[in-house]
């Protein structure tokens, strides 16, 4: 039997990259998959596609998760497609690198009302969707929380508090049996970081350099961890920040 027959999984911010990655690999082990966006539907809808396409289930669901009325929205929709939630994992991120003097309210509310805001709510509103079972919380953090670089201090700080949710989270959690666990990636290799102009750049090469696996990741290594954290195999893990960079800390 596949690790998560049976099994109902929100991942919000779907519609590529490491989302994509993660909706893919937890539908292809039998899960029921709601495939979240906030604009980009055509992505969402081609990621359907292909898992429908491969004998899985999945819809797109529309939300903007640091809006509450979407995030309510969100869970209505999965549970009337699906019912109960076993599996949440809070990817929808945004990242904007500057140095100090170019930081503005703009940059600090947009990625802290998406990494941090939109974590929190799209928690509490899967908190109201999961069963007596429990379930499985993961969050997606980032190596950066640990490494810090240069001109990354908003969104390194968003990641820090990705990682003290994380473990305040487990604690308050656990006595429903919810498990609250995050992924911290390194560098990956994503549309995202195509557009940002990390692919082929000076940063890209330094981490090959430094990383002791010698390359960047694919969206598909960290979906296998996702796979580990949302299945019993990590049945015995709460409240640990996963560094997946290929050793890059």
């Amino acid at each position: 039997m596949k690790k998560l027959a049976n099994k109902v999984a929100v991942i919000t911010g779907a519609s590529k990259g490491i989302g994509a990655g993660i909706a893919k690999s937890l539908a292809a082990e039998g899960a029921s998959v709601v495939v979240n966006y906030s604009s980009a539907k055509d992505g969402a809808d081609k990621v359907v596609a292909e898992i429908v396409s491969n004998g899985g289930k999945a819809i797109a669901v529309q939300a903007n998760v640091s809006k509450t009325a979407d995030v309510t929205r969100l869970f209505e929709e999965t549970t009337k497609a699906y019912g109960a939630v076993d599996i949440l994992v809070n990817n929808a991120g945004v990242y904007k690198f500057g140095a100090i003097d170019q930081i503005t309210e703009e940059d600090f509310h947009s990625q802290f009302d998406t990494n941090v805001l939109g974590l929190l709510l799209t928690t509490q509103g899967a908190l109201k969707s999961f069963n007596e079972n429990g379930g499985s919380v993961i969050n997606i953090g980032s190596v950066v929380s640990s490494i810090a670089p240069i001109g990354s201090s908003i969104y390194t700080a968003t990641k820090g508090a990705v990682d003290a949710i994380t473990h305040v989270l487990s604690k308050e959690l656990g006595p429903k049996k919810i498990r609250v666990n995050s992924i911290n990636p390194g560098m990956v290799e994503t549309e995202g970081t195509h557009t940002a102009g990390f692919i082929g750049s000076d940063f890209q090469t330094e981490t090959e350099r430094t990383a002791p696996l010698g390359r960047i990741g694919q969206p598909e290594d960290i979906a296998l961890v996702a796979v580990f954290l949302a299945s019993e195999d990590s049945r015995w893990l709460t409240g640990e920040t996963l560094l997946a960079g290929g050793g890059v800390r």
